[in-house]
């Protein structure tokens, strides 16, 4: 379930219901009055969750799943396991939208007040001209918030951190000793869309936001929450200016990211890796403990442990290298007349 502290649970419903709500097909009528509390992607699907399933290649996640429900297509329906009602829609992913925002809502500071009287604040904390913080936040001992940054409901911040000005940060646990730079955004929804009945639809991101002790984070950059799962960022780890780490990103400890570095979602990263200035890498990659992503470089699959990768797409370094080398000197062949 998400986190209590950041969303607010509007359940339970009844299949029924959602099925109204979705115009998805409940296949089981006499299921029609079973209720669900809340939304689960199938890894942590529970009896009293409803999940989705929009590819036929997770069917043994399904089977493997404790779902009590499922959106799925007209031609994977007989993949629902024993106990799991079939919720029968063209556009699964739209449904379960659809769903999540039924049963679950976003906690918002809706007081006239700055300074919530529900948050905590330790001996201490130094608040510039102008700061918002939200209800059931916490923040540490001789932690330090710039003007006009805004801490959202139940927000935890460690001690001796530095909040820059403007900053924003929601659905975010931080560590100790934790900098946040002027500008950037903790905790906004990450980039998640599908296509329903009536156009392109936001998925709500339902997730959170860690960043572990001693992290640096830049100005104006942004780390998305989790869809479901956790963003989080590890130990130490330094981020420059105008970063993007998008929703359920892994980042081990002791990594270093230049400025305008775009990590797309579900990346996994190992500890002391590093990327150069305008480095990118596509989703579901995962880069291995100490290699190293040469600036401007494009990353579409795994790089494995220890090695420099560069260019676009994305090779071993000495390879690209070597093409690059080739092509200029083809093309000085060209040039010549050769």
């Amino acid at each position: 379930m998400p986190d209590p502290r950041f969303f607010e649970d509007l359940g339970p419903v009844t299949l029924a219901e959602l099925a109204g709500l979705t115009g998805a097909e409940l296949t089981d009528p006499t299921q029609a009055d079973r209720r669900v509390v809340g939304v689960a992607v199938l890894a942590s699907a529970s009896p009293d969750t409803i999940t989705f399933l929009s590819d036929k290649k997770y069917a043994t996640e399904l089977a493997a799943a404790k779902a009590g429900a499922v959106f799925i297509t007209p031609r994977d329906r007989d993949f629902a396991p024993a106990g799991c009602v079939a919720l029968v829609t063209p556009t699964p992913q739209a449904a379960y939208a659809a769903a999540a925002n039924r049963l679950h809502r976003p906690r918002r500071h809706v007081d006239d007040m700055g300074i919530s009287p529900q948050a905590t604040l330790e001996e201490g904390v130094l608040l510039g001209p102008g700061v918002v913080i939200g209800p059931g936040a916490q923040i540490g001992a001789r932690t330090q918030i710039g003007a006009n940054a805004v801490i959202g409901p139940g927000v935890a911040i460690g001690r001796d951190c530095v909040i820059g000005a403007n900053a924003t940060i929601g659905f975010a646990l931080i560590g100790d000793r934790v900098r946040v730079l002027a500008g950037a955004v903790i905790g906004e929804p990450g980039f998640g869309a599908a296509g329903g009945a009536t156009g392109v639809v936001d998925i709500p991101q339902l997730g959170r936001v860690i960043l572990q002790d001693g992290v640096t984070v830049g100005a104006n950059s942004c780390i998305d929450r989790g869809a479901f799962d956790d963003t989080v960022i590890g130990e130490n780890t330094k981020i420059d200016n105008l970063v993007q780490i998008a929703h359920n990103v892994k980042v081990g400890r002791n990594c270093v990211m230049a400025a305008h570095t775009g990590i797309s979602g579900s990346v996994v990263i190992g500890d002391g890796a590093a990327f150069g200035g305008r480095a990118g890498v596509a989703d579901h990659v995962n880069i291995g403990n100490g290699a190293q992503v040469a600036a401007a470089a494009g990353v579409f699959r795994d790089v494995p442990a220890g090695e420099t990768w560069g260019g676009v797409p994305g090779q071993p370094i000495r390879r690209w290298m070597r093409e690059v080398a080739w092509l200029a000197r083809a093309a000085n062949r060209k040039e010549k007349g050769q």
